[in-house]
């Protein structure tokens, strides 16, 4: 099976595709306003379930065999396990105060969650729920990346701006790197080699080198009729082949029309380091194909 994971303003998924011929997939949908989590078909888009979860459920991620859906429940402090199979919850785990974002180590041991109000990460073992550590971080932190190595996880902090690296092994802090206004969420490139970074109030994307942690290049964004302080990147994922990175920024107020939040907002951008010894920018321009 493959795994796909997606985020944009307003909603927090997770779609597990099928063997390739046997069918369509399941696109898990994290509600924050209704308590629950919404499974869709992702061929028809049609609600297969809604299951019950914890209070203002946020950010959901697949376990590596593909098992369980974890969804983090920000206003009761608890993580629901979701059965994939299932489609029930089999189970929580106390992930202590405001629990926004998550993400697993790649064998799915040890979840990393991003504690808001504590501006903490916490280190969970799944088996037990038992707290391995908790590391403090910038003032409200949002997404979390493992990279592939799992031997570093990086969160981004909304009101701090910056992406702050996590050793593991030490649990400690090592580096902070200042990135645009309100960060969201960071992703390593498939290759490891970068983490991107997306500023909802910046505007832009950083792409940090994963080695020496300084920021190489800047991606900004066009739309045409766009005022360009309306324009909030947030979701951010890499094509699995590392050519091509999809940056969802959001729905303008004052821009656009209730019914063209059924357009596919995708901006389109190579992956390659940008080059020069200074942190360059690019600008990528709007690839829209409007569905209704």
């Amino acid at each position: 099976m493959s795994i796909h994971a997606l985020a944009a303003a307003g909603a927090l998924a997770v779609i597990l595709f099928s063997p390739a011929g046997a069918g369509a997939g399941q696109i898990f949908v994290s509600n924050e306003r209704d308590n629950t989590v919404t499974v869709l078909n992702s061929v028809s888009l049609a609600v297969v379930k809604t299951i019950p979860v914890g209070v203002r459920p946020r950010g959901i991620v697949l376990t590596p065999d593909h098992r369980d859906v974890l969804v983090c429940n920000g206003d009761d402090g608890t993580i629901s396990v979701i059965h994939a199979e299932k489609l029930e919850v089999v189970g929580a785990l106390d992930a202590g105060s405001d629990p926004e974002m998550l993400a697993l180590s790649p064998d799915g041991s040890v979840s990393y969650v991003s504690n808001e109000d504590d501006s903490m990460v916490t280190m969970l073992r799944r088996a037990d729920g038992e707290t391995i550590a908790r590391v403090p971080v910038g003032i409200e932190p949002e997404g979390l990346a493992v990279s592939a190595d799992g031997k570093t996880v990086v969160d981004v902090s909304e009101s701090t701006n910056m992406a702050h690296f996590i050793d593991v092994l030490s649990k400690k802090m090592v580096a902070n790197v200042l990135v645009d206004t309100r960060p969201r969420i960071a992703e390593y490139s498939p290759d490891g080699a970068q983490v991107w970074v997306t500023s909802e109030v910046g505007g832009a994307v950083a792409i940090i080198d994963a080695a020496t942690r300084a920021v190489t290049g800047k991606i900004e964004f066009e739309l045409p009729g766009v005022r360009k302080e309306l324009i909030s990147p947030v979701g951010l994922k890499f094509s699995l082949d590392g050519k091509l990175a999809f940056v969802a920024l959001g729905a303008p107020t004052g821009s656009l029309s209730s019914t063209s939040r059924a357009a596919r907002w995708s901006n389109i951008c190579s992956s390659g380091t940008a080059s020069g010894s200074s942190p360059s920018t690019r600008t990528a321009r709007r690839s829209t194909r409007r569905t209704g």
